[in-house]
């Protein structure tokens, strides 16, 4: 496996010799001072270039870059369709010998329409076109302190979905249910874990992108619970899960209320609850379900 420097002396080296690139910067992890090092770190790179077609025009300009084990270029795409308007284009590079570049092309010609990211630093500037940037730093990533509106909308939707994983289990409808368990009803559990995290820390530390760091910040007991949410395929191993997801909620909407002074919808919580538990041990030949 190539070494970081040797990475970064393969990136630099291309920019350098190519008059087209006139400044890069890095994204991610890498300039994070707070991620944890490892081999799987992505390079995130940005090369500002003052033509774009002229790079993608020519589809063999990046096998400078290393043999490949997979290339993806989202930008060229139509499912799922590409995500950006802004000129720009995204090599995604995954290499045989365990790298991966995240290569984005961007217009020189539209540098004012760039999204600030806390997590850059400036590699390279042949015209002096920047700005010095801060320093990196996972800021811009932290969690923000919800709205009473909001609050109260995860608590709704939660609850509201809830019932769409029973309906699912008790047709023996296995993939809807775990769609709905795991996407529309997990959604919102970690929307208020991430809620919690900032709570417990004054919202200066994050769970990280998809809870990846939560096991840091929970109790053992809630860290337990949220395990107990991942289930196979059984339908009783999924009702269990669905029973963690709503005492695991509970357990953490209740003292973000506590904290933020809102209100938790205790009726909402109890009725759908008992829905719940009615629907696990409602017989399969009923024709009415109450």
């Amino acid at each position: 496996m190539r070494s970081e420097q040797e990475m970064f002396a393969l990136i630099l080296r291309t920019a350098r010799d190519d008059d087209r690139i006139r400044a890069v910067i890095l994204n991610g992890s890498r300039t994070n001072p707070n991620a944890h090092r490892d081999c799987f770190q992505d390079f995130d790179i940005v090369y500002f270039v003052t033509d774009v077609t002229s790079f993608t025009a020519d589809p063999t300009w990046i096998d400078r870059f290393g043999e490949r084990m997979i290339l993806q270029m989202p930008d060229d795409m139509q499912d799922p369709p590409p995500d950006q308007d802004n000129g720009a284009f995204t090599y995604l590079m995954q290499f045989m010998d365990g790298n991966r570049i995240d290569l984005n092309l961007f217009p020189l010609a539209r540098l004012a329409e760039l999204e600030a990211d806390s997590l850059t630093l400036l590699l390279l500037d042949k015209d002096g076109c920047f700005a010095p940037f801060a320093p990196p730093s996972d800021r811009g990533y932290l969690p923000v302190p919800p709205t009473a509106k909001a609050f109260a909308d995860c608590c709704n939707e939660f609850w509201w979905v809830s019932p769409y994983v029973a309906k699912g289990l008790w047709r023996a409808e296995l993939t809807y249910a775990r769609t709905m368990l795991d996407s529309a009803v997990r959604a919102q559990l970690m929307k208020m874990l991430t809620w919690y995290v900032g709570v417990k820390t004054a919202f200066a530390c994050s769970p990280g992108k998809a809870g990846k760091y939560l096991q840091r910040y929970l109790e053992p007991e809630l860290w337990d619970l949220l395990q107990a949410t991942y289930a196979d395929a059984g339908y009783e191993h999924t009702w269990s899960a669905l029973f963690a997801m709503g005492d695991l909620f509970r357990g953490v909407a209740n003292p973000i209320a506590a904290a933020l002074g809102f209100d938790y919808p205790r009726q909402d919580d109890e009725r759908v609850s008992a829905h719940l538990r009615h629907v696990h041990r409602l017989p399969q030949d009923v024709q009415e379900m109450y």
